[in-house]
């Protein structure tokens, strides 16, 4: 099988590349965190002028024809540099549902300013009760005239403090798990009844809490058909799975080369550490970890973009190797580094924060294997 990329996906490669290295050393990320809307705008705008919004969609929609492989490429990057910009959540997630389940004039409307950046999306799926299960919707809409009303809250939405408009699901039918009765609707962030609690997590970047007090919905609003989104929401949030995980091997390798820069230059009993043996096998064994989730993480994305029978299978054993792998890499940088590996000066505990909270995104280890298993 061919791992190369083409001549294009190169390219691309080497602009985020140099990007990272520009732009996202430790200080300016930690003058970023927590401060106004939790990332550059200046950034989110060089992002957009370079064409990087627009390789998920389709030529039709004014992107470039792109699939989960190149938005691979692209997070494994933003990984390495621990970027802020709300990627993910807009163009991944929020762009995402609107690819596949937007019409005509939903398409015209909101993907083009999505693509240029002068919009932004964030999808509002998980509730507090819902655990790791995306068809488990309490928010529930009433049936009107012209739409539906809806009544609810939505937990870690992530950069939904910032975002001009909500991807939200809400059940028009069935029971609280049903995965049939699930709607979706792209709601204006601003529209009357919304409330929405920004919050900081722990890895530096921003969630929210939003609240839908009888929130209208028209028909316009709605994305496909009544009833009918979990179809569209698990791709998507599969899609966010493949790029979480591309984001985490990208983490990893700078764990476990930072692990090893530092054991070749300190020194302990007039040696260098990385000369004594059981500190050689922790490094290998790192290495190898982050190995096998790239050698995974390049199976299951090209499974997912070819529509291979085995995707969803794949999907759930990468991010139970990737959540293990995370804890593994991690845990041992840190180690390594003694107590200076959790201070804010040295990024090695960034990286790990990091790490936790994509364990935790999408499902966690034991979730995912219990998946795979079933």
């Amino acid at each position: 099988m061919n791992f190369d990329l083409t001549e294009e996906q190169q390219l691309v490669s080497d602009s985020i590349e140099r990007f990272v290295q520009d732009s996202y050393n430790l200080e300016s990320r930690m003058a970023l965190v927590g401060k106004g809307p939790g990332f550059s705008e200046a950034h989110w705008k060089s992002m957009s002028e370079l064409g990087w919004f627009g390789l998920p969609f389709s030529e039709d929609d004014g992107g470039f024809g792109g699939n989960q492989l190149d938005t691979m490429i692209l997070m494994e990057h933003f990984g390495k540099g621990l970027v802020l910009e709300p990627f993910l959540a807009s163009i991944v997630l929020g762009g995402g549902v609107l690819k596949r389940a937007a019409n005509e004039t939903q398409r015209k409307q909101w993907l083009e300013t999505v693509i240029d950046g002068s919009k932004q999306l964030a999808l509002a799926y998980s509730e507090a009760e819902s655990g790791y299960e995306p068809h488990n919707v309490a928010v529930a809409g009433t049936k009107t005239a012209d739409g539906f009303t809806i009544t609810g809250t939505k937990c870690m939405v992530q950069h939904g403090g910032t975002a001009d408009a909500l991807v939200v699901s809400f059940r028009t039918s069935g029971g609280t798990t049903d995965k049939s009765g699930i709607s979706l609707a792209l709601i204006p962030a601003d529209r009357e009844g919304v409330t929405v609690q920004g919050f900081l997590t722990v890895d530096g970047l921003q969630s929210a809490e939003i609240a839908f007090d009888k929130v209208a919905v028209s028909a316009d609003d709605l994305l496909g058909d009544v009833g009918d989104g979990f179809t569209v929401l698990n791709a998507t949030i599969n899609d966010g799975i493949l790029a979480i995980a591309a984001e985490a091997v990208g983490a990893m390798e700078v764990l476990y080369k930072d692990t090893v820069a530092y054991t070749q230059e300190r020194e302990q009993f007039d040696h260098a550490l990385a000369d004594f043996q059981v500190l050689q096998h922790r490094m290998v064994e790192m290495f190898m970890e982050h190995e096998q989730c790239k050698s995974l993480l390049y199976r299951a994305t090209m499974e997912v973009a070819n529509g291979g029978d085995d995707a969803q299978r794949n999907i759930h054993a990468l991010k139970h190797l990737i959540g293990k792998a995370a804890f593994f890499v991690g845990e041992n940088a840190v180690q390594t580094h003694g107590g200076m590996g959790v201070t804010e000066e040295l990024r090695v505990g960034h990286y790990f924060k990091r790490l936790l909270v994509i364990e935790a995104q999408f499902g966690n280890t034991d979730y995912h294997l219990d998946q795979f298993a079933a």
